[in-house]
């Protein structure tokens, strides 16, 4: 009778530990999830912040602004400029002794000057402080996202400036290859969700950190391209130049990048080794 109530004692001593060793393991099982899953949300909200800052940075226009004192609009100099900035036919320099006098602003796909409303062929005959101004843009076609820069802007005699041509290229190929990306890993980080998994975040992560290159490689591109080009043009006097908010968007796009991306590899590696050794130790 004693060694029996001996032996139902240590039974339910051992069931007690087993059952609070498993309530312990579930606790902190959770505990791990819940701080798996608030670096998924973080990280999913950085990406979309920054998808979100990268279109804008595409879809606008003042990627590079020019500050000029503005122009009468009785010039015939100015009308020409006007005529020839408005012309399929207008090379480099053409385009960009416009965007220089008239408060240019530069996109990846457009380029927009502010001009007087009406322009004359004759002097007005009267002269206001001032007067109505327009925002005319023209836009970029793919032959001329492709087309040459030469040593001497428009001078097609001057040979062909290889690294003005492809900083050139690279800066409006990069920014949508980055979009890309980051779009291509929300489909996986979708995936992921839907397999209640956090291990294929990895590629989401990897995805992201190659976008923030890309578009870390776009911005550098740009800033090389405008430096050589103002020392291949210089800018008239009392003309400036700056970067725009379009460029800035860019910029602030490529650490949320980088954030999202480690937050993501972190979920995704240290959730796969604690689900490892959780695991080993049951077996054990």
């Amino acid at each position: 009778m004693g060694g029996r109530a001996l032996r139902e004692c240590a039974g339910d001593r051992l069931e007690n530990k087993t059952s609070v060793s498993v309530a312990s393991w579930s606790s902190l099982n959770a505990r791990m999830d819940n701080r798996f899953a608030t670096a998924f949300v973080i990280a999913c909200v950085l990406s979309l912040i920054s998808t979100i800052y990268m279109a804008a940075s595409i879809g606008t226009d003042f990627w590079y602004e020019y500050r000029s004192p503005v122009q009468e609009n009785s010039s015939d100099l100015n009308k020409s400029i006007w005529n020839d900035f408005a012309s399929d036919e207008a090379d480099e320099k053409t385009y960009n002794d416009a965007l220089f006098r008239y408060n240019g602003t530069m996109g990846l796909w457009r380029r927009c000057i502010t001009i007087p409303q009406n322009t004359y062929w004759y002097s007005p005959p009267e002269r206001t402080e001032s007067f109505d101004v327009v925002t005319k843009c023209i836009g970029l076609t793919l032959t001329e996202q492709f087309m040459e820069k030469y040593v001497d802007p428009g001078n097609h005699n001057s040979g062909i400036d290889l690294l003005r041509t492809y900083l050139w290229r690279c800066q409006f190929l990069l920014p949508f290859v980055s979009l890309g990306l980051m779009c291509f890993g929300a489909l996986i980080g979708l995936c992921a969700c839907i397999c209640r998994s956090l291990y294929p975040t990895i590629a989401t992560g990897v995805l992201h950190l190659l976008a923030g290159l890309c578009t870390l490689g776009s911005v550098s591109c740009y800033v090389a391209g405008i430096e050589l080009l103002h020392q291949r043009l210089e800018l008239p006097e009392n003309v400036s130049g700056e970067f725009g908010w379009s460029f800035c968007l860019a910029c602030v796009s490529a650490p949320l990048q980088f954030m999202a991306s480690a937050l993501f590899i972190w979920a995704a590696h240290t959730n796969r080794k604690e689900y490892t050794l959780m695991k080993a130790y049951r077996v054990a």
